[in-house]
């Protein structure tokens, strides 16, 4: 019987080890990913709440206010019209880079000879940073010595050079286009990547039954791209919320203050004004926004259909 009973003692001390190995090595590869997000993510984010609770000067003692902060945030008209501005920045440019994205994705969604250059020329601004591309459009709309106004000039489209910076609607007109031409590349990867996932089977079987182009594109693609278009929808969203270089290089919240963004109003409590705590609550509840929307847009674009 004491045989007996080590003989099924021992597998079961055996299988015990090599799960807690198994759950040890797991665990060291998931360790790296966790320290970044904890360094990168989870205590700046637990510090800038803190903040937020204070009075936090760049110098000297903090004093905490408790939530006097996001009191004095509720009578600040700035920083609700700069929120306002950044949600019509934010519905004017989404549009546009959807519908360009999705029309390019479906142009370079082919296996012809060549068409892998195109993918890389359309995609080419993405790699360009957004102060790069910035002070590049700042040139480009310069009413002296800008392209744009000598091409618009020479074409007789225009009588003398627009002054494109100086004026919120054109402003807005030029950054919502130098952003179309600085990020549509990523969103065209992002729907070329869930155009291609969708199995050509689907395709065929809907062609030998007679569907159009326009049916399969509606009936097929579009539906099974529901989950590409939300990360898409979501990201885009987020970085418009998010705008901050773009109108600091290009209009520096001119005219009077009117393209000013919620991140541009946060960055001029915290570093221009140097109230770091009430910067920190603006950003508290910025991202508490962004996460609402978020959630918004997965749960309506959410992808119902299986395959």
């Amino acid at each position: 019987m004491a045989t007996a009973s080590s003989v099924i003692v021992k597998p079961a001390r055996r299988g015990a080890t090599l799960s807690q190995q198994r759950m040890i090595a797991g665990f060291l590869f998931v360790l790296p990913a966790v320290l970044f997000t904890l360094a990168m993510f989870i205590f700046p984010l637990i510090m800038t709440g803190w903040m937020s609770l204070h009075n936090w000067p760049l110098l000297g003692q903090a004093t905490f206010l408790g939530l006097q902060n996001y009191v004095d945030m509720m009578n600040d008209r700035q920083f609700w019209a700069s929120l306002w501005f950044t949600t019509q920045y934010t519905l004017l440019v989404t549009p546009p880079i959807f519908i360009l994205a999705f029309v390019l994705a479906l142009l370079v969604n082919t296996a012809l000879r060549g068409v892998g250059v195109f993918r890389t020329i359309y995609f080419i601004p993405v790699v360009i940073g957004l102060g790069t591309s910035s002070l590049l459009w700042v040139w480009l709309l310069n009413d002296r010595v800008g392209i744009i106004n000598g091409i618009l000039l020479d074409l007789n489209l225009i009588q003398r050079p627009i002054i494109w910076l100086v004026d919120k609607n054109l402003a807005m007109f030029a950054i919502i286009v130098s952003i179309v031409w600085k990020t549509v590349g990523f969103s065209m990867i992002l729907l070329l990547a869930g155009m291609q996932a969708i199995p050509d089977e689907l395709y065929q079987a809907a062609e030998v039954d007679g569907a159009s182009y326009w049916q399969r594109l509606t009936h097929i693609m579009m539906p099974l791209l529901r989950s590409t278009f939300a990360l898409a929808l979501v990201l885009s969203v987020i970085g418009s919320y998010l705008a901050f270089d773009q109108f600091y290089i290009m209009t520096r919240g001119g005219p009077q203050n009117q393209t000013i963004t919620a991140v541009y109003w946060i960055f001029n409590n915290s570093f221009t004004y140097y109230k770091l705590g009430y910067g920190a609550a603006l950003s508290i509840v910025l991202l508490v926004i962004l996460g609402v929307l978020s959630i918004i847009q997965l749960r309506v674009l959410r992808d119902e259909t299986t395959y």
